[in-house]
């Protein structure tokens, strides 16, 4: 029973039949002679989503805090321009990376010449803004190229290197393509260094002092090329010829060589490792 005593609100005993009989007590008074029912508050569905809104606005602060002193070297494959890593370059710089998609003559040039002046000149532009974290993103024989730079030259501690349809073991196509005046004339120093014999650029390479992550297509539409290779393979390169001994992830994608860098999963995969060293596996579809 509530009554009002002297204007002031206060909890009332009852004694008696009569409301004279009661006695009022103040709001401070800790006897509960009675039980109260506790209410629960649920918040309004606007506070919960704004909630959410400030919880993404929070942990999109924090990555790009994470990664505001990390720059990232995109190198296109053989024959082709730097506009092909274009979207993949987007995507990075949109989680708040720093990027240089290098473009270099990936035609005319030897691996070891183009490692030494044009991804040193990139690793420079890098340093010269006080990178912390220098990683670097090769398509095919772009991810050579940062295996042959790393030979000679070391990059800050935790970089990394994600490697897409790389010919790490040498190409069996391009033992066979070699023995074509016109494949030596279009691809160039770089094109005859890249096959599977002892003397070739890839079975020189030791490992590299950094992370690195593999990333290969088994989808091919160009049946011809993919009859000289051993198994699956993305019509260029084959899935085994792939792998590294020393690299620290590897998965699979169903993409081909010529478009797996434009592929939304594999840019996904490729930023998930540049942050955490290894590839979501359960983020493969």
């Amino acid at each position: 029973m509530l009554l009002y005593n002297n204007g002031e609100k206060g909890r009332c005993v009852k004694k008696g039949n009569s409301p004279a009989n009661s006695e009022c007590l103040p709001w401070n008074f800790t006897a509960r002679p009675y039980h109260h029912r506790r209410l629960t508050v649920f918040p309004r569905p606007g506070e919960v989503i704004q909630g959410w809104r400030k919880n993404l606005d929070v942990n999109k602060e924090n990555q790009a805090k994470d990664e505001m002193n990390a720059w990232v070297i995109l190198l296109h494959g053989l024959g082709r321009y730097r506009q092909s890593m274009r979207k993949l370059e987007q995507h990075l710089k949109s989680l708040g990376y720093s990027t240089v998609n290098l473009a270099y003559p990936s035609t005319t040039k030897s691996i070891e010449t183009i490692a030494e002046t044009h991804l040193a000149r990139a690793v420079q532009v890098c340093e010269a803004q006080r990178a912390e974290k220098i990683h670097f993103v090769g398509h095919s024989l772009g991810g050579i190229i940062v295996r042959q730079y790393l030979q000679r030259h070391s990059v800050p501690a935790d970089s990394r290197l994600v490697m897409l349809s790389p010919p790490n073991q040498g190409s069996e196509l391009v033992d066979l393509l070699m023995k074509v005046p016109l494949y030596r004339w279009i691809t160039g120093p770089a094109g005859q260094e890249i096959g599977t014999g002892p003397e070739s650029a890839v079975s020189r390479l030791k490992p590299v002092g950094i992370d690195v992550g593999v990333i290969a297509g088994n989808l091919s539409i160009n049946l011809v090329f993919s009859a000289f290779l051993n198994g699956p393979d993305d019509g260029m390169v084959s899935v085994k010829s792939a792998m590294l001994p020393e690299m620290r992830d590897f998965i699979v994608v169903p993409n081909t060589h010529t478009f797996i860098m434009r592929d939304p999963l594999v840019m996904r995969q490729v930023a998930h490792f540049l942050r955490h060293g290894r590839f979501d596996h359960g983020g493969t579809k």
